[in-house]
Order: C-alpha cells, then sequence, then structure tokens
C-alpha cells in the first residue's frame, strides 16, 4: 500500500532540511564494493540522508529480525517500487538521474531517506 503523493514544494522543502541535518551531525552511509550501503532498522534509515553521483547503487538492508520494510520512490524523474522486504533482505537501488529524491517506506509512513544525485 503506498501513502498519496505529496505536493512538490513540501517535499523539496522537507528534503534540503533532512539534508542539512544529516550533513551537520555526520550521518554517512557506509561505502562498500556494492555501493552505499543504508540500514533500516527500528523504523528509520541510517543515515536519513545521503549525496551519490549519478549511476551509483544505494543497496538498502532490512536490519530488524521482525519487521517487514516496503521502499519506493515516486518522483516526475525517477520511480521505484520494492515490494516487501524481509528481514535480512537487500535491495539495490540504482540512481541513474540527477536530482533529489525522497525514498519511502509503504509500511511504516514516518521512515524517510532523502537521496541527493549529482
Amino acid at each position: 500500500m503506498r501513502a498519496p503523493l505529496l505536493p512538490r514544494r513540501p517535499i523539496l522543502a522537507l528534503a534540503a532540511g533532512m539534508l542539512t541535518g544529516a550533513l551537520a551531525t555526520g550521518a554517512l552511509a557506509v561505502v562498500g564494493p556494492e555501493g552505499y550501503v543504508v540500514s533500516q532498522k527500528g523504523r528509520a534509515f541510517q543515515p536519513g540522508s545521503l549525496v551519490v553521483g549519478r549511476g551509483d547503487t544505494v543497496t538498502i538492508v532490512n536490519d530488524d529480525s521482525d519487521l517487514l520494510h516496503h521502499v519506493y520512490i515516486e518522483s516526475e524523474a525517477f520511480t521505484f517500487d520494492s515490494g516487501d522486504q524481509a528481514p535480512g533482505s537487500r535491495t539495490p537501488v540504482v540512481f541513474r538521474k540527477s536530482g533529489t529524491f525522497l525514498v519511502l517506506c509503504g509500511i511504516h509512513p514516518k521512515m524517510k531517506l532523502l537521496v541527493r544525485v549529482n
């Protein structure tokens, strides 16, 4: 089940605020052989935002032992839907377009990940 689309301007304001906060606190994604790795744990993305290059892969890992997640992105430039993610699953997302994208969980609506693609 997807959340309804939000107006673009509030999303951009939210995105800018989240990115500024993450940069100020030094929250960074782990970069490994598979690209950037973002954890889903405790109904939150860790880190909550990151900056990647166009064509980079972000692997989203369900690190919860008892919760399903469901990652999706809906924007004019890029859409993605992971389907349900079982505990322990790894979902790669390739960001082929530049821009700022809000990644959400269809099961836990307060979960938000902001990805800026240069």
